[in-house]
């Protein structure tokens, strides 16, 4: 985000003259202490968040998110603003920080340098500048984030043991099933051949042939250790598929399921049934979701009192009218 510093009495008395000419200062979307946030930023911000929307979403999910995007990007950008005027005020520095996670980084890319790094962003349509740039900020809000609110959060036992007591159902493990597959393609297969395949295969099944040769043979799926899927928890699989699979014991093998994009021959390997955690096996999990709604109600809580202490002024609620 660029932030610009302004003298607000200057700035005004040379509008009040005329003296500032449009084509020199951006218009201005926000006033946030001592900084601005221009119709620049914003578009830029916009812009970039949109394209990571393409590439991540499609449909009915893709406006949504662009839809609350629209709404909420501006009050994001300010908020994203004050903490990095908060971390300021503080005398944060997290550069040393920064550096450990750029190496870290590289080192899970298999990337020997930095010269090697910018090579590779750039290949990529990534400037390497402005990416350092926007980690170090976002770092840098995350620190105040752990200053001002992870600091002062603490769990109770007693919440902890309430909360399991309180809500049983939550900690039900569903059924899970271990299943190898023979798979044919629907779309690189006639239907007379699909027809002709499933027979064969049946045959050869019957006369005595592994499941395992014929996955070797025949699958169009998976082929390692026997076309071995792994394990599946009830409601994970397609809803076919599973209606098969709960029907078979380890061991056995189902009859042709067609699933959306082919035909599916299933082992059972391996069932494992439902049962109730205990309280020392789901007690990770309630620490990290109370933890994690402490949180967000602190981080609400912090930021709303930030904008109550600051001077925060809106000039273009809708910045890009749309």
């Amino acid at each position: 985000m660029v932030k610009k510093r302004i003298v607000f009495a200057a700035l005004i008395l040379l509008v009040s003259f005329g003296l500032v000419s449009a084509d020199i200062v951006e218009e201005i979307v926000a006033i946030v202490n001592g900084d601005v946030i221009t119709l620049s930023d914003y578009k830029e911000q916009f812009d970039s968040t949109v394209q990571i929307l393409r590439q991540q979403l499609s449909g009915e999910s893709y406006f949504r998110e662009y839809d609350r995007l629209k709404d909420n990007l501006l009050d994001m950008m300010i908020t994203d603003l004050l903490l990095l005027q908060k971390a300021k005020e503080q005398g944060l520095n997290i550069k040393e920080q920064l550096k450990a996670t750029i190496a870290q980084i590289k080192a899970q890319n298999n990337i020997e340098s930095d010269a090697d790094l910018i090579r590779a962003m750039n290949a990529q349509g990534i400037d390497y500048e402005q990416w350092v740039k926007q980690l170090e900020e976002n770092m840098i809000r995350q620190a105040v984030i752990y200053t001002e609110v992870d600091r002062t959060i603490a769990l109770d036992d007693a919440e902890i043991v309430k909360y399991y007591k309180q809500h049983q159902s939550e900690f039900v493990i569903p059924p899970e099933y271990r299943i190898k597959a023979i798979y044919l393609s629907s779309v690189s297969h006639t239907v007379s051949a699909l027809e002709a395949k499933r027979a064969e295969i049946t045959n050869k099944l019957k006369s005595g042939l592994s499941f395992e040769d014929l996955v070797q043979e025949y699958s169009e799926g998976p082929k390692d250790n026997g076309g071995d899927l792994g394990f599946f928890k009830k409601g994970e699989l397609d809803k076919a598929i599973e209606a098969g699979v709960e029907k078979l014991k380890p061991g056995e093998i189902s009859n042709w399921i067609e699933a959306k994009n082919g035909w599916y021959l299933i082992k059972l390997e391996e069932k494992k049934e439902s049962h109730q955690q205990t309280f020392e096996e789901a007690r990770k999990d309630i620490e990290e979701k109370l933890y994690n709604e402490i949180r967000a109600k602190k981080i609400e809580e912090y930021v709303k009192k930030l904008k109550e202490e600051s001077f925060v002024k809106i000039l273009k609620p809708n910045p890009l009218n749309l």
